[in-house]
């Protein structure tokens, strides 16, 4: 599933997973780790990671990865074409790259076509996610390049849904509140 989407099912109603858009990025025999494209903190990078907020693309705020290692902080990067991505980063799948966030800002961006950075991750032990799935927690989907960096993540849940070509579709307009419905 490494560079696919997750996309919450209406079932999990809670938490940092509820509507929630995760990138995969690595699934093996070992299990999978991901990034929720769609949880911005609202937090100011530059507080946490100083000389790397001018670079963040909009909306420039730290995101909430998933809800492991919430101390760590994750950069992912656009790497234009089959260029060799820049100094510090290493190409996970297509567009994607994982940045070291200790590299200078100045040797990166320049290379780059847009940074999103994280604090934590999702992450699954072995079958532990293909257990998720088979219960009906997750929509595994294609993802398209400007998912990593929606300038409107809170409507990224719906997007990903609406743009299906089967009924799942139709879950994109399923109720917040199936009680308001």
């Amino acid at each position: 599933m490494t560079g696919r989407l997750l996309v919450s099912t209406p079932q999990l109603d809670d938490g940092v997973f509820h509507r929630s858009v995760i990138l995969m990025l690595q699934h093996d025999d070992n299990g999978a780790q991901g990034v929720v494209l769609n949880k911005p903190l609202g937090a100011d990078v530059d507080s946490v990671l100083p000389g790397w907020g001018e670079h963040i693309s909009a909306p420039q705020t730290l995101f909430q990865g998933g809800p492991v290692q919430l101390d760590s902080a994750l950069g992912l990067i656009t790497v234009p074409g089959d260029d060799d991505p820049p100094p510090g980063s290493q190409r996970l799948f297509g567009s994607v790259a994982i940045l070291d966030l200790d590299t200078p800002p100045l040797l990166v961006m320049p290379e780059a076509g847009g940074l999103r950075i994280f604090a934590g991750y999702a992450g699954w032990s072995s079958g532990q996610l293909e257990g998720e799935i088979r219960r009906g927690s997750w929509f595994v989907v294609d993802s398209e390049a400007a998912d990593l960096l929606t300038s409107d993540p809170d409507a990224l849940w719906e997007q990903v849904l609406r743009r299906q070509t089967n009924e799942l579709a139709f879950v994109a307009y399923y109720p917040s509140d199936p009680e308001l419905n």
